[in-house]
């Protein structure tokens, strides 16, 4: 059964998921944008009998009570060292991660900066490998490079109402995606503020992609077992990204599913299923 707790991290406090059983292995379940923990609500209860779930809010998202732009800055560092303390309140000394779109970023500086707490990965759409970023990623580079007021309020449009339930139905059979996900992501960055807060870490994601070179020698260097399993028409991060994997980690396990970005709205069981029988493997 699932829990909804807060717990306080310096001057966040930090919503999460809970469920499973203390004393099995926990599963460090990390979000993407636009949209919270809430998009584990049906991987939960497939993962929940078997391990310990802990699936939090970032600050700026979902159910986390964050603090201003102006007493802290929204960067995926600052995400990350957050999520660091959020992990050491909690006692979890190790974990499987898995990573979505912005949880890869911050999920990869977790790995990297403490790789003794990671049995292994399982990176859904969660992209860290200039193969994977699709063609909308020229025009942000672009406006990395030259930034201006004018091009920052453009990207206003990333978090429209019809840019989310895009994101949520493109590359996916009609009818099959529920709208209460993007509905509900579409209530949270509508609140006041929040849109600030999104344009910052659009902004600031030019600092993942300069990282990437770093992911890519942790893999390296320590060889997690991984499982990348990926909606193969997501636009966002194409497939490139996860068959990319296989370089670092000649070892690494890759399925692509006919779903887009938020392929667990659409193929949660076989995801649920190859997550099981991935660990299962590992002894895990």
């Amino acid at each position: 059964m699932t829990t909804y707790q807060y717990i306080e991290v310096e001057n966040t406090k930090v919503f999460y998921r809970e469920a499973g059983e203390l004393g099995k292995p926990t599963i460090l379940l990390l979000h993407g944008f636009p949209s919270a923990s809430h998009m584990f609500r049906n991987l939960i209860p497939i993962l929940e009998k078997e391990y310990h779930i802990i699936a939090p809010d970032y600050p700026g998202f979902g159910n986390t009570i964050s603090p201003d732009r102006n007493e802290f800055s929204y960067t995926f560092d600052n995400i990350t060292r957050i999520l660091e303390l959020f992990i050491e309140k909690l006692k979890i000394n190790k974990y499987v991660l898995y990573v979505f779109d912005y949880g890869a970023p911050i999920g990869f500086r977790l790995a990297k900066n403490h790789p003794e707490r990671v049995n292994a990965i399982i990176s859904q759409n969660g992209n860290i490998y200039r193969e994977g970023l699709g063609e909308k990623w020229a025009a942000r580079e672009e406006y990395w490079a030259n930034p201006t007021p004018v091009k920052r309020e453009s990207y206003r449009k990333a978090f429209a109402a019809e840019t989310i339930r895009h994101q949520y139905i493109d590359g996916t059979e009609e009818g099959k995606v529920s709208p209460d996900g993007y509905m509900l992501d579409i209530a949270y960055v509508s609140r006041v503020g929040n849109d600030e807060i999104q344009l910052d870490l659009i902004f600031d994601y030019q600092n993942n992609i300069r990282l990437y070179p770093d992911f890519q020698q942790y893999l390296r260097e320590h060889q997690p077992s991984l499982l990348a399993v990926w909606g193969k028409n997501d636009v966002s991060f194409i497939p490139e990204g996860a068959k990319a994997f296989k370089r670092d980690l000649p070892e690494a396990e890759i399925h692509l599913l006919n779903s887009g970005h938020f392929a667990l709205e659409t193929h949660v069981e076989e995801i649920g299923e190859l997550i099981l029988c991935f660990l299962k493997q590992l002894n895990l």
